[in-house]
């Protein structure tokens, strides 16, 4: 019987390593990126097209690399930047592994040129599949550029996972910030498909933060800074109210690589508690100095996990620098004790005439009749209010079918007339009498299903409606979030928004949705673009679907709300106009019957 194990043959070996290493276009481009940092250049552009499948190309005006290094860089495991085994626990560059451009010459068509600043002439090389195709002397800046054009060309079946454009897009853009972030003192831009999406000027560490997340970040962060013996922190935290509902702005760095930890994660969140409300999170810039030989970055070939040898002690460190930022940068009432205390009273006229106290009574005032934050507003089409068609149904095991309750009239003509009672409670909750038994609608979900019906029916239609903002707004966002309102534009003017560019990040906001009341623009897209966001990652659906459930999120009526009498039979009487209003778009009941057994039995049991 022959020999079974056989050596396999490098390039299948290198495709292998590219799997692990190379997972997407944005992981290309976060290798070449830190290449570059680690040749010591000032200024860097990622230059991308059709999200990276065509191309990406990184030119740094780093050290360059002379005609040996420039044909040993696409070897697997060569490397300038570790020497020996102890090296791995000293390192501060970032390239370190030596797989990066192996593992991309298998999986693509690379060209790199690359000059150093002491040579005439610069070195060509042509890889394709990671066979060398050419080697030449050229003209080319000092630096270097380097070309990755086709991603996994030759791996077809990898190709095929890859997302949309738009998604892909993302990626690339979230890889680019953790790179710019990190590294201030660094120019960088990226250009996709011929036009800039980000000039970052050389700057300090609040400044590239703000020139990446958007102006709107100016006034929502506050600094971060604490050192010990063990770790240094420095950094920026968001202020409490501007807490998302995604975790997207949350960033670490150690030792200027960008890296996961679910650990210290919990260590801000913790000293976030009772200050944002249950199911937000807060933003956060935090940049960690450690000893290298007391971390291990090995673990990963992506290099974004690291194991702390001081775990615990810098939990508590980072725990309690959070807590004094926010402590001392007056988010909570301060008590001056060494102002003055005594009590400067003025003196009288001399003219006074002293009055007793009376009280003004307005005897019409409701405080409950204000102006709301929310406008129910009927549907377009004849409601009937069926929810006053429940007949006295029959439950079999305390359990019954809606729709076998709702059905036609039989009530008397003085039944008819008098008017169903509503009433709330908790402020979340709207309970009516439905014949022997009680009906508890959940406001939130009842409300959320009538507006996602119809943000639904507009998508559909393609019937844009709008109202013109008296004074047109411009709002600037983070990158990510640009995209996606990109993305989105073509449903977000059928729902009535009028969203134009103004420049790479920033938008004009001229109109919204009519059926919407009045408000701030740029503060309900961002709201909507959060919902859209946490949507993406847990439930994986339409984008149609996607706007318009996270648009309803937003728009539809908060738990805790008082409601007015006629606002609680508005929504009753739109749930039961809708196809399902037994259930929220999101799959979460909008109400519940008790009957009179389940109520008996809560007495008598």
């Amino acid at each position: 019987m022959p020999d079974l194990i056989k050596l396999l043959p490098d390039s299948v070996a290198n495709q292998i390593a590219a799997g692990e290493v190379i997972q997407r276009p944005a992981s290309a481009a976060k290798e070449l990126l830190e290449n570059a940092i680690d040749s010591g250049a000032s200024d860097i552009k990622l230059v991308i097209r059709d999200s990276g499948r065509v191309l990406i190309q990184v030119i740094d005006d780093g050290c360059g690399m002379s005609v040996t290094d420039a044909r040993m860089c696409f070897e697997r495991h060569a490397t300038s930047k570790i020497k020996e085994a102890n090296d791995l626990f000293a390192i501060r560059t970032l390239g370190f592994r030596g797989e990066a451009l192996a593992s991309i010459a298998a999986i693509a068509q690379v060209q790199m040129k690359t000059r150093r600043f002491e040579d005439e002439l610069g070195t060509l090389i042509e890889i394709d599949g990671a066979t060398l195709k050419n080697q030449a002397p050229c003209s080319c800046p000092a630096g270097t550029s380097i070309m990755v054009k086709n991603l996994f060309f030759n791996v077809p079946a990898r190709r095929n996972f890859l997302k949309s454009n738009n998604a892909e897009l993302r990626h690339i853009i979230d890889e680019f910030q953790r790179v710019a972030l990190v590294h201030p003192n660094i120019a960088f831009s990226l250009i996709n498909n011929d036009k800039p999406m980000f000039v970052l000027q050389k700057s300090g560490i609040k400044q590239r933060i703000i020139s990446l997340m958007g102006n709107h970040f100016n006034n929502r962060l506050l600094p971060v800074e604490q050192e010990t013996q063990e770790v240094a922190i420095k950094g920026y935290i968001g202020k409490p109210e501007f807490a998302r509902k995604t975790r997207g702005e949350q960033f670490y760095f150690v030792n200027g690589r960008f890296i996961r930890n679910p650990y210290l994660h919990h260590a801000v969140e913790t000293a976030y508690q009772e200050l944002i409300p249950e199911g937000s999170y807060p933003v956060y810039f935090i940049y960690l100095k450690v000893d290298p030989s007391t971390i291990d970055i090995n673990i990963h070939p992506t290099k974004t996990e690291v194991n702390f040898q001081h775990n615990q002690l810098i939990y508590t460190t980072l725990r309690a620098a959070v807590k004094q930022s926010l402590g001392k940068f007056s988010l909570a009432p301060e008590i001056d004790f060494e102002a003055e205390t005594s009590i400067n009273i003025t003196s009288v006229p001399p003219d006074y005439v002293p009055r007793q106290p009376g009280i003004s009574i307005n005897p019409g005032y409701n405080p409950f009749n204000q102006q709301s934050d929310v406008t129910f507003k009927p549907s377009s089409k004849s409601v009937d209010p069926q929810w006053r068609l429940l007949l006295d149904y029959k439950t079999e095991r305390g359990q019954e079918d809606l729709h076998t309750a709702l059905l036609p009239d039989r009530t008397t003509e003085g039944e008819k007339e008098r008017e169903t009672d509503l009433f709330q409670i908790n402020g979340s909750y709207i309970v009516t009498k439905v014949k022997s038994s009680l009906m508890v609608i959940d406001q939130f979900n009842a409300h959320l299903r009538i507006i996602y019906d119809r943000l639904m029916e507009k998508l559909a239609g393609n019937q844009p409606g709008s109202q013109q903002s008296l004074f047109p707004q411009n709002i600037s966002l983070a990158p990510a979030d640009a995209e996606i309102i990109r993305e989105l534009s073509a449903h977000l003017n059928i729902l009535g928004f009028c969203i134009e560019p103004l420049g790479i990040n920033t938008f004009v906001v001229s109109g919204i949705p009519a059926d919407i009341p009045e408000s701030d623009p740029g503060e309900l897209l961002e709201k909507i673009i959060d919902n859209y966001k946490k949507n993406l990652a847990d439930l994986k659906i339409d984008k149609r679907i996607n706007l318009a459930l996270s648009m309803a999120r937003q728009l539809a009526v908060k738990p805790g709300r008082l409601l007015q009498k006629q606002e609680m039979t508005n929504i009753v009487n739109e749930l039961f106009a809708c196809p399902t209003p037994e259930v929220a778009p999101d799959g979460n009941p909008t109400l519940k019957i008790i009957s009179r057994e389940e109520i008996y039995h809560k007495f008598h049991s």
